[in-house]
């Protein structure tokens, strides 16, 4: 699974692909409805396969994640972002059980289940590991 080319923009809702840089920014895809749109260097911008999730132990980068709900649900759909509270906080218990529930929280788990039904819906989630996530490097948390 490449995730290095999706990213989030902090204010924006949904995600965005990669098409190609400028001098200035770049020329992102909105995946929900492949409208292209430039964003500039000013906007908080978080690559997908950077971002990780807070456990007791140490930091889960969301592709493996992201992996953990695929076999959970057979690469099917997984829980709707909108459900209510518990049923999200059972949902994250059950495919990351040492997640930190004072650092992670509710928002940030539904935009975890939003983003995998997308990314789902597009075939671009798998069981495959990329050279990237196979690296043991540190990466900053953005949830």
């Amino acid at each position: 699974m490449d995730l290095s080319k999706i990213l989030f923009i902090t204010g924006k809702s949904g995600l965005f692909k990669l098409i190609s840089q400028t001098k200035a920014g770049a020329i992102l895809e909105d995946m929900a409805n492949n409208k292209r749109f430039p964003i500039f260097s000013h906007n908080k911008i978080s690559v997908l396969e950077n971002i990780s999730i807070y456990t007791e132990e140490a930091d889960v980068a969301l592709p493996k994640v992201f992996q953990e709900i695929y076999k959970k649900e057979n690469g099917g759909k997984c829980l709707d972002s909108n459900a209510p509270e518990q049923e999200i906080r059972d949902y994250m218990e059950e495919i990351l059980p040492s997640y930190d529930q004072q650092q992670v929280h509710l928002s940030d788990m539904r935009k975890v289940f939003l983003w995998y039904n997308l990314l789902n819906e597009q075939g671009l989630i798998d069981l495959e590991q990329t050279e990237s996530e196979t690296e043991d490097s540190e990466t900053p948390n953005e949830e």
